[in-house]
């Protein structure tokens, strides 16, 4: 299926404030029909879902979008961030745990070449190179707008300072790791550190959870430096603890919410 049915939303304004200056970005957002590209297994219970870009989509890393898709008949939306980076031109991706909720048991149905619908982009939690230095915090399936951020900020030889704090069960519960590796060893300004808190006794990094404690030992400039943190709520929750812990401001800590795992 080729994409069609392309539409563009009116035009929309973000008026930022520099200084004596206005600044005025147009964000256009777009709805188009498309079809599964490709579904690629990321571990035992996590699954990504491609499609076909259109030349036209631009985002943010970070960002994420709205995907419908038809089960018996009935279409079903939900949304999902980028696990892909705008530096990625010829498809786009999410990427999600698959559950026994309605949606989940819908997307274990689709097939290369099926229906769906594309609402893009939305979001606030995007870095292009904002803050000299930002720390990541996630845990599970969170992790999907940060390799976006990591993705685009390799590819771009962001000059930035990038930690990736990331908290799963075991080994076979990390998504994207051989690529995370990948990454880490072609950006020299990109640190990434795992906890697990059901590791095997073969696992050599760190286990339990992130806790102030492991970021002031891993982090010695943390004062210096801006946090984003996704992931469902309880976890969010858990690391606006931690940035409280460390006495930090509530605004060096930039947040988004996974509200449900349909």
């Amino acid at each position: 299926m080729n994409i069609k049915n392309i539409q563009f939303y009116p035009k929309r304004l973000l008026i930022k404030k520099q200084q004596n200056s206005i600044k005025i970005n147009r964000l256009i957002f777009m709805k188009f029909e498309t079809s599964i590209q490709d579904i690629i297994p990321r571990t035992h219970d996590v699954t990504s879902f491609r499609f076909p870009r259109p030349k036209e989509l631009q985002y943010k890393p970070g960002q994420y979008f709205f995907v419908t898709i038809k089960q018996d008949g009935k279409e079903i939306s939900n949304p999902f961030s980028f696990s892909t980076s705008p530096t990625e031109t010829d498809y786009i991706e999410f990427t999600k745990k698959l559950t026994d909720h309605e949606y989940s048991i819908a997307l274990k149905a689709t097939k290369i070449g099926d229906w769906a619908k594309i609402d893009a982009p939305y979001g606030k939690l995007t870095y292009e190179g904002e803050y000299p230095k930002i720390a990541l915090l996630c845990g599970g399936i969170g992790i999907t707008p940060f390799r976006s951020i990591i993705k685009n900020a390799t590819d771009k030889n962001l000059n930035n300072k990038i930690t990736l704090f990331y908290g799963c069960r075991t080994e076979e519960d990390i998504p994207f790791k051989t690529e995370l590796e990948e990454l880490s060893q072609k950006n020299n300004n990109l640190k990434i550190f795992i906890v697990l808190s059901q590791a095997s006794p073969n696992w050599k990094g760190a286990t339990g959870h992130i806790t102030a404690e492991i970021i002031q030992k891993e982090l010695p400039d943390f004062k210096d430096t801006t946090f984003y943190a996704c992931g469902p709520p309880p976890m969010v929750k858990a690391m606006q603890g931690i940035i409280e812990k460390l006495g930090l401001p509530k605004e060096q800590l930039k947040l988004e919410l996974f509200t449900g795992y349909p």
